[in-house]
């Protein structure tokens, strides 16, 4: 049980994979294979953030709304003159300062959820007001390169995915960082009486999650050569889906990276399949909806699981 717990999201992906590839001979070919993997970029680099915060018992709803900001940040200084290699690194603190406001107020005692769903708001319509509500077109061709090039073959955005998914697993499972940030999300208050700072943990992931909104910002609005107000519209929610399919718990302190590239994989394979075999598009959405329901559900009862099997545990040993 605790395997099918552990690894469900993986044999649920294989299993989507096998009965697709029996239905569709396409599903399979290099060509759509890389166009999902594309596509789930974006999710994957916002998702490692996620998953750090997420392993705190936090939330962020933000990340959509940064992307928007991001994008049309972009495209503005782009246009302004700037060099990429000036507007690049600005993006990035642009994003992990919003990032770090909300980990203050998140400090500060103010509900997570509270905090990201008002910086959700909040900040799109920054980018509505920053943009007036147009779109721009993106020509700088190094900037392109980062959503639509490749790297020895390989798409740069998978390159991109695969590069923050390791140095995610890395600080979450090697590091006292991503440690504490487990123990803060399992139980909080005796990671305040262990003397860990429990503040400055809470700033620091939703720090790295605002750096990496503003990083999946990036490849969006290269890969469309756009930056748009509208950018990354309920991406919050595909990110939350694929973090909370791949394992990691909603009430924290469980946390895996591996998982969350599943998921993210696991929603853009449904999404493709689907639309291979000419499902109306607006179905593909309820069922994408009603995947990200039946995860928060078995994600709830795995953890009562885990916490029955771990009482019975300690119950035997005495």
């Amino acid at each position: 049980m605790v395997l099918a717990v552990r690894y469900g999201m993986f044999v649920a992906l294989l299993l989507w994979i096998a009965a697709m590839a029996s239905v569709s001979e396409y599903f399979l070919s290099a060509t759509n294979l890389l166009n999902v993997a594309r596509q789930a970029a974006p999710i994957i680099v916002i998702g490692v953030g996620m998953t750090f915060v997420m392993a705190t018992g936090g939330i962020d709803l933000s990340v959509g709304s940064v992307v928007a900001l991001v994008s049309c940040l972009s495209a503005s200084w782009l246009t302004l003159g700037l060099t990429v290699w000036a507007v690049l690194p600005l993006l990035l603190a642009v994003g992990a300062g919003l990032g770090a406001v909300n980990g203050v107020l998140i400090w500060a005692g103010i509900p997570p959820f509270i905090v990201t769903l008002a910086a959700l708001v909040s900040i799109r319509g920054v980018a509505f007001v920053y943009s007036h509500g147009y779109a721009l077109p993106v020509a700088n061709d190094v900037f392109v390169w980062i959503g639509r090039g490749t790297i020895f073959g390989i798409n740069t955005p998978v390159v991109l995915a695969l590069v923050v998914a390791l140095g995610g697993w890395l600080l979450l499972t090697q590091t006292r960082f991503g440690l504490h940030a487990l123990a803060v999300g399992g139980r909080e208050e005796a990671a305040r009486v262990m003397g860990l700072p429990v503040g400055r943990i809470k700033i620091g992931v939703y720090t790295i999650t605002g750096l990496l909104a503003a990083l999946g910002g990036i490849v969006i609005t290269a890969r469309l050569a756009n930056g748009s107000p509208n950018a990354g519209i309920g991406l919050e929610l595909d990110v939350i889906a694929a973090v909370v399919l791949g394992g990691t718990s909603l009430f924290g302190g469980a946390a895996t990276i591996a998982g969350t590239v599943a998921g993210a994989l696991f929603i853009n394979f449904i999404r493709n399949g689907l639309n291979l075999l000419n499902v109306d598009p607006y179905w593909v959405q309820v069922v994408t909806g009603i995947v990200l329901i039946l995860a928060v559900l078995l994600n709830t009862v795995a953890n009562r699981k885990v916490e029955q099997w771990s009482r019975w545990g300690k119950l035997e040993a005495s």
